[in-house]
Order: C-alpha cells, then sequence, then structure tokens
C-alpha cells in the first residue's frame, strides 16, 4: 500500500483528496501544523507527496525544494494558481508534475498512478545507494550512517548534510555561508546554531576515533582533514 502525504490547508479539498485516495487503496498522511512539514516528511517517509503553493509559514515551492534534500519521491503540486510562471517554478525546484484547481479526480488519479509506477514500478531506474567517500571514510546518506574500517556512527539529517558538503569539497575549505544555505536554505539561522552543528559532528568523528578531522579555517570556515591517513 503507497502513502500518499497530504499538504492541503482547505480542509474541504483536503478531506476530498484523502476520501478518493483511500477508495483506491492509497493510505493517506494529513499535514495539520505547516510548521512542521518536513518532520512529518521525515517521520513518514511517503511514497508521494500532493503539495499545494498557497500555505501558511512557508509556500510550497520552499517544501519543494526542502523535501529534494531527503528524498526522491514523486511530488505533485495542487494549487488554483495557474499561471505559467508558477508551474515553471514548481518544476524548477523540484516538483514533477503540476495540476491546477479545479480538477478532475480521475485525473488527479491517473497523474499519481503514473507517478508512482515510473518511481517504483518494473521500469523505474534501479539507482544505488547515494554515499560520498573520502580515503575510506564513507557517508552513506539514505541511512544517515558514517563509517570507516569496521567503525560507524548514526547521524541526524543536518549533520549528513554538513559532512557531505565538507566531503564534497574535500581538501578545501568550505566557507560558513555556504554551509547555512546547505543546511538551512533560505530560513534565517542564527550562526551560534552552525557552531552546534559543528561541534557535534567533531563529537561524532571523536567518537570513531577521528579527532582533528574538521579543522576551522579562520575567516573561510571549515575544511576536512583525513587525520586517519598517514599517521597525521
Amino acid at each position: 500500500m503507497s502513502t500518499i502525504m497530504i499538504v492541503e490547508d482547505d480542509p474541504k479539498i483536503n478531506q476530498l483528496l484523502q476520501s478518493q485516495l483511500e477508495k483506491y487503496g492509497y493510505h493517506t498522511v494529513n499535514v495539520e501544523h505547516f510548521d512542521r512539514v518536513m518532520d512529518v516528511f521525515s517521520e513518514v517517509r511517503p511514497d508521494l507527496v500532493l503539495l499545494d503553493v498557497n500555505l501558511p509559514k512557508f509556500d510550497g515551492f520552499y517544501w519543494c525544494r526542502q523535501m529534494r534534500q531527503e528524498s526522491n519521491c514523486p511530488i505533485l503540486f495542487i494549487s488554483a494558481r495557474d499561471s505559467k510562471m508558477d508551474q515553471v517554478m514548481a518544476l524548477e525546484n523540484g516538483a514533477d508534475d503540476y495540476i491546477t484547481k479545479p480538477f478532475d479526480y480521475d485525473v488527479v488519479m491517473a497523474k499519481i498512478r503514473s507517478q508512482l509506477r515510473r518511481a517504483y514500478g518494473l521500469y523505474a531506474p534501479q539507482e544505488g545507494e547515494r554515499t560520498v567517500e573520502v580515503a575510506g571514510l564513507k557517508l552513506f546518506l539514505e541511512r544517515l550512517e558514517l563509517s570507516i574500517h569496521d567503525t560507524k556512527v548514526e547521524l541526524s539529517k543536518k549533520e549528513a548534510l554538513l559532512l557531505e558538503a565538507l566531503m564534497n569539497q574535500y581538501p578545501r575549505v568550505v566557507s560558513r555561508e555556504r554551509l547555512l544555505e546547505k543546511l538551512w536554505d533560505e530560513q534565517f539561522v542564527d550562526e551560534n546554531t552552525l557552531n552546534v552543528y559543528i561541534t557535534r559532528v567533531r563529537g561524532k568523528l571523536k567518537d570513531m576515533g577521528l579527532e582533528g578531522a574538521v579543522e576551522t579555517v579562520r575567516g573561510s570556515g571549515y575544511r576536512l582533514r583525513a587525520v586517519w591517513e598517514d599517521g597525521q
């Protein structure tokens, strides 16, 4: 049974979508608190998302970008905004399709089935797990795990994103601005929050015997050092 996450603040449309989806055997999850969209998304890990554009707090384009940092699941916009620019923005922000209101529920169901077939069916691309590796240190992005030799630690999503940025740029420096953008996109976040996550990542690396692997470059940012190589 596929799980469909509905991010729609109109209770009537929400209920109609839920009834139609459950009629065809899908499991539905509705977002009720629109400042917790990503909390629900990360907890549920839906097979497909129906996403409105006009939402409280942040719009659907913002949430689509956040979801794309965690998953490649199909995302279908459903919106009364029918301008060409809105549809272009949706697709450029990571959506798979855009359906304008008022919509025909048969068309919505057909598009959902089509996207699920493409993503998970017989003809879905067989992709390997996304990993980043530096000199034997391996980051597993889907399972949020870091390993070297026979040692491994679990990571939070933000810790994994921070390490991904450092490992992708190794041995170059990654600026604080780039890390803030990577971890929190367009949200305003105090730089002290980044310091907290740097400390947490250093703690995880220390637990693996890799103390000093994240180096502060004063006035520039941070870089990864392969301290586990050549007796460094």
